[in-house]
């Protein structure tokens, strides 16, 4: 019900630019910019956790993506999961665009805590990648999503914490399913390409751990699973992160 409330609400109440609050657009040209203007980057984290693959992310977490993000992920503004997607989309064309492989593309969002998304009515991340995948089937790229990765245990709110306490509460928090290391030790076999996928990258411990269950589901220790196997794309990184990359 929350979910056809939102859809609904969208339809029936005002709509505001969700990054600049301009009047009767759910999304302006210059926010919108702002999301799609660019092409994703390589980003990294300092310090870049143990662990973390290639992450490629189509704009710095600042102003009006900032904004979008979090309308769509805390408000439910659903609506805007077509340009969030279509900015992860980006990101997974530059991370298979450096991958040696040329099979299918196999999405795996990184998974929200079952409270947080029983809390918000939907999982922001993989309403996203399903969106992302769409757009680049649209491309004529293979693209699937796998929601295979899920929480073994809890883990502590990580606003507030820093790069290493935010290490020390996912560790070892992710696995695969069962039926998720079957479906991606085939994949891999048959030369698909597995992308982690998220909404958004700060420290990177969250793309670290993540890296590292689908590794260990897969039978790979940590640095075969960072070479050959999975890489990461983002809808947003933070400014720092960027301006790492560029020096």
């Amino acid at each position: 019900m929350r979910n056809v409330w939102h859809e609904l609400s969208g339809l029936l109440l005002p709509m505001a630019c969700a990054g600049c609050g301009r009047p009767r657009t759910e999304l302006c040209a210059v926010c919108g910019a702002a999301l799609l203007g660019v092409a994703a980057r390589r980003v990294r984290p300092s310090p870049r956790p143990p662990g973390l693959p290639a992450v490629y992310a189509a704009a710095p977490y600042e102003n009006a993506v900032r904004a979008v993000l979090l309308a769509h992920k805390e408000r439910g503004a659903l609506g805007l999961a077509r340009v969030l997607g279509r900015a992860l989309a980006g990101g997974v064309r530059a991370v298979a665009g450096q991958s040696d492989g040329a099979g299918p593309l196999l999405l795996v969002p990184v998974p929200s805590a079952r409270s947080a998304t029983a809390a918000r009515g939907h999982d922001p991340v993989r309403r996203i990648a399903v969106t992302a995948a769409r757009e680049l089937r649209r491309a004529g790229l293979s693209a699937h999503v796998l929601s295979v990765l899920r929480q073994r245990r809890a883990v502590a709110d990580q606003s507030g914490l820093g790069a290493r306490q935010r290490r020390a509460n996912l560790a070892g928090a992710l696995e695969l399913t069962a039926a998720g290391g079957r479906l991606l030790r085939r994949g891999l076999a048959a030369h698909d390409r597995v992308i982690l996928v998220d909404d958004l990258l700060t420290t990177g411990s969250t793309l670290a751990e993540a890296a590292r269950a689908v590794g260990e589901g897969c039978g790979a220790d940590r640095e075969s699973s960072v070479r050959g196997g999975c890489r990461a794309a983002v809808v947003a990184a933070s400014p720092s992160a960027f301006e790492i990359n560029r020096n």
